[in-house]
């Protein structure tokens, strides 16, 4: 194999009901710093039934060139039927650097892909950067989180990763940028459709996305027991907030597990993150640090949470957020 043969950055586009994922922007804004050290472009897949709209959009947040699939098959996703169609994009163009989100859809695709590619994937990324050889290296948690692996592709191409949505930040729009977009026709072998899609059944949760969310209240071990976390609610109604949790917390069964930010969770980078009884262990902190601003309530004044918490305030959490809560009350009435 000539790696030579192998250009440019592409990221694939993930979309949901004509719906461009916020991940697919961030990395399409990594793989413009990925790119400029390479003199290579940024190229998105953007696969669906009927997406032209959306083509536009990618260019705006930073595409050089969109390559469309427009398809009924992949009207709605399904492994079999989007592994095909990517699978020919990547052979065809023979892409250097292809990347995911690590998504439920882009844990299922990337991994069937590098498999009928032969080549490497590296999982759940923090960090990509370019070596000194022009290679790829990406960076992950291992070992429980206890240490950065880099892991490198050195004989194989593409070379592929999944990044975790919020880890990556999206370029600032730009409506006048110009960019190729590209149909391609995919030539399905239908044989192989061994899954069709029924049914569609969505659960109304009437929550945003944690990833997505400007302030999070996020209790952990500390909060103590499912009624205490009502406190939690009563704040985070005060603020306009979301209310996550520690891997703690969702394992004992209090909170759900989408609603847990850290290494088994969610990545989350909102504006402010309260972390109320949150002792701060580095799987939770790979998943929030990244916060712009960050509240700390712990009773041990020792607790790791404090080294990244831009204010930090030691006692009980179960006494201080009533009082917070109460405070903001009496400020929303004046």
């Amino acid at each position: 194999m000539n790696k030579t043969d192998f250009k440019n950055v592409y990221v694939f586009a993930e979309q949901r009901e004509g719906v461009i994922q916020p991940v697919a922007l961030e990395l399409i804004g990594k793989a413009n710093d990925l790119a400029k050290e390479l003199g290579e472009k940024v190229v998105a897949v953007l696969a669906g039934y009927k997406m032209d709209a959306l083509a536009q959009t990618l260019i705006e947040y930073g595409a050089d060139e969109v390559i469309k699939i427009d398809h009924p098959n992949l009207e709605h996703y399904l492994t079999e039927q989007y592994a095909q169609a990517i699978d020919q994009v990547i052979k065809h163009f023979r892409p250097s650097i292809v990347l995911f989100g690590a998504t439920t859809i882009g844990r299922d695709l990337a991994p069937r892909l590098s498999a009928r590619m032969s080549t490497g994937l590296t999982a759940d990324c923090t960090k990509l950067e370019i070596s000194e050889n022009k290679e790829l290296m990406m960076t992950r948690p291992a070992f429980g989180g206890n240490l950065m692996a880099t892991i490198m592709c050195t004989e194989h191409r593409p070379q592929m990763s999944t990044v975790r949505p919020g880890v990556m930040q999206k370029l600032t729009p730009d409506s006048s940028r110009k960019g190729v977009i590209t149909p391609f026709e995919v030539q399905f072998d239908e044989s192989k459709f061994k899954v069709k899609l029924v049914e569609i059944v969505k659960e109304d949760k009437g929550k945003i996305d944690i990833s997505e969310a400007k302030i999070l209240v996020s209790g952990g071990r500390g909060v103590g027991c499912k009624e205490n976390f009502e406190n939690l609610r009563q704040l985070a109604a005060q603020l306009g907030a979301e209310v996550s949790a520690s891997r703690a917390v969702v394992d004992s069964g209090i909170m759900p597990h989408d609603r847990q930010v850290g290494q088994t969770g969610k990545t989350v980078r909102p504006n402010l993150y309260l972390a109320l009884g949150i002792s701060g262990a580095i799987q939770h902190l790979a998943g929030m640090e990244e916060s712009d601003f960050i509240v700390a309530i712990n009773k041990d004044k020792f607790a790791p949470i404090f080294q990244v918490a831009d204010v930090g305030i030691v006692g009980d959490v179960n006494k201080i957020v009533p009082l917070l809560t109460q405070r903001l009350e009496g400020m929303m009435k004046k």
